[in-house]
C-alpha cells in the first residue's frame, strides 16, 4: 500500500450474526426439539455406562466412536443447549491443516482429513449421506525475513511426518498468487490438496445423528455437580452427575467435553482446569476482484483470511482478550490496523466491504494451548476432551476415537495421544505448539 494514500474505511454491516449461522441454529433446534430426552425431574435415578457432558463436536465424536467400538454400551450426551445456539461447533471457521510444529497435532489432523473424506459414507444414516463440503486449497503461511528459519524448520518437520507441504520462495509465491503482495516476504509454505475447510455444523450434526442412530441418547439438561465415591482414596471416583432439574444420573465413566464451559465443571470435581472462554470475531467481507486459487492465508502480522463462497472470512487475535466476553461480534476489532494489513497483503482488498460478522468462543488452554485429554489423576473415571484452543473441530474425529478407546479398551490403540494427557498439568509438562492462530 502506498504511503500517504487516501482511503475511505469500509463500513461494517449492521447484522451481528451471519445469515448462515442463524439458519443452522434454527435447523438444529427444529431437528432436536422432538427427539431430545428430558431430565426426570428428580423422580427417579437413571444410570448409564458413559455420561458425556457436552454434545458439541467432541462429545458427538466420542459418542459415535463408542457406539462403533461397543454397541452394547449405554451412552448419554448431556447438553443444556440442544439448539447449539452458542456452541463453538456452530461458530467455528471449520478449517483443517497439517502445518503444525508438534508431531501429535500433525497426526491428529492427518487422521481428521482422511475422516472428512470418508465422512459421507461413515456417517450415513438410513442411506442418507451428509454433505460435509470439504475443499482443500491449503493453508498458506507467509514469512518475513525474521521468520524464515522457523518456517523452514517447521516445514522440515512436517515433511518428516508425511505432510505434503510445499516450500515456496518469494518468486514462486508471486508467480503462484498474482494477487498477493510479496515484496516484504521471503518464504511461504502451502498445503494444497492436504488442507482446507469444510462445513463444520454439517459434520457436527451428522456425527450426532449417527451416534444417536446407533443408540446414544441425547439428554437436555445442565450438569451442576458430581456425587463422589471413594472420597477417602488417593483417587476419587464419580458415582453420579447432578443435573439442575434434580436428576441424578449414575455412570461408570464421565467425560468433560463441555468446551468453553469445561472449567467450572472441572472445579465441581475439585480440579483446577486452565481452560478459558475467549471470544473470537470472524468477519465476512466481499471484494469485487476474484483471487484465483486462494487458500487460507496466515499473514506474518497475525491475521488470517480465506474464501467463503463468493465472499471471504477473516479475523485476528483481539487486543482485549478477557474471559467470557459477551458472545456477540466486536465490530470494532476491524480497525484501521487490521484493514491496512489486509489491503497491504492483497491490494484488491483496498475495495473490500464488510458484509457481516459472528463470534464464537475458543476453549483456550492457557497452560500450553494444546488439547487436554484422558483421565485426571485426582478422579480416575472423569475423562477430559477439552482445551483445544481453536483446533477442536479438526481434531475431533481422532480425539473421539482416542477417548472411546480409553473407555472401551483402557488404552489408546490407534494413535497414541498420551502426550496430551491432562495429567501433564500436575506434572508441569508443557507441549509446545508454535503454530497457534488467534
Amino acid at each position: 500500500m502506498t504511503t500517504g494514500s487516501k482511503r475511505t474505511r469500509p463500513k461494517a454491516a449492521q447484522a451481528s450474526k451471519s445469515d448462515m449461522e442463524d439458519k443452522d441454529n434454527t435447523d438444529n433446534q427444529r431437528a432436536m426439539a422432538a427427539v431430545v430426552d428430558k431430565g426426570s425431574q428428580g423422580t427417579s435415578d437413571r444410570k448409564v455406562d458413559v455420561a458425556i457432558i457436552g454434545a458439541g463436536i467432541q462429545g458427538a465424536s466420542i459418542a459415535w466412536w463408542l457406539m462403533r467400538l461397543d454397541p452394547s454400551l449405554q451412552v448419554a450426551l448431556i447438553e443444556r443447549d440442544t439448539g447449539f445456539s452458542q456452541a463453538s461447533s456452530q461458530r467455528s471457521a471449520s478449517s483443517i491443516r497439517q502445518q503444525f510444529s508438534h508431531p501429535i497435532n500433525i497426526q491428529l489432523s492427518q487422521f481428521g482429513l482422511q475422516f472428512l473424506r470418508e465422512a459421507p459414507s461413515l456417517l450415513a444414516v438410513d442411506g442418507e449421506a451428509p454433505a460435509i463440503g470439504l475443499t482443500d486449497p491449503g493453508y498458506l503461511y507467509l514469512a518475513h525475513p525474521e521468520g524464515a528459519d522457523s518456517l523452514r524448520a517447521q516445514h522440515a518437520l512436517q515433511r518428516q511426518h508425511g505432510a505434503p507441504i510445499e516450500l515456496l520462495e518469494r518468486d514462486a509465491l508471486a508467480n503462484r498468487f498474482a494477487w498477493l503482495r510479496t515484496g516484504d516476504l521471503v518464504l511461504g509454505t502451502l498445503g494444497a490438496g492436504a488442507e482446507g475447510w469444510f462445513d463444520g455444523p454439517a459434520l457436527h450434526q451428522a456425527m450426532l445423528r449417527a451416534a444417536r442412530a446407533q443408540g446414544a441418547r441425547l439428554i437436555r439438561g445442565e450438569v451442576v455437580g458430581f456425587e463422589m465415591a471413594g472420597a477417602g482414596d488417593a483417587s476419587g471416583k464419580i458415582a453420579a452427575l447432578q443435573l439442575a432439574d434434580g436428576t441424578r444420573l449414575a455412570c461408570g465413566t464421565a467425560v468433560n467435553a463441555a468446551g468453553a464451559w469445561a472449567r467450572p465443571l472441572a472445579k465441581a470435581a475439585g480440579i483446577d482446569l486452565p481452560v478459558h472462554a475467549r471470544r473470537r470475531t470472524v468477519f465476512v467481507f466481499s471484494c469485487p476482484t476474484t483471487l484465483a486459487d486462494c487458500p487460507l492465508v496466515i499473514d506474518p502480522s497475525g491475521f488470517w483470511f480465506r474464501p467463503e463462497g463468493r465472499q471471504f472470512i477473516g479475523g485476528r487475535t483481539p487486543d482485549d482478550d478477557a474471559d467470557n466476553l459477551p458472545l456477540e461480534p466486536n465490530l470494532a476489532e476491524f480497525n484501521e490496523a487490521f484493514w491496512t494489513g489486509l489491503a497491504h497483503r492483497v491490494p484488491a482488498f483496498e475495495a473490500l466491504r464488510i458484509e457481516n460478522a459472528w463470534a464464537g468462543y475458543y476453549e483456550m488452554n492457557l497452560f500450553d494451548h494444546n488439547a487436554l485429554l484422558g483421565a485426571h489423576p485426582a478422579v480416575d473415571n472423569l475423562l477430559f476432551a477439552t482445551g483445544f484452543s481453536g483446533h477442536g473441530m479438526q481434531q475431533a474425529p481422532a480425539v473421539g476415537r482416542g477417548i472411546a478407546e480409553l473407555i472401551v479398551h483402557g488404552a489408546y490403540r490407534s494413535l497414541d495421544l498420551s502426550v496430551l494427557s491432562v495429567a501433564r498439568l500436575a506434572e508441569g509438562r508443557r507441549i509446545i505448539e508454535s503454530n497457534v492462530i488467534g
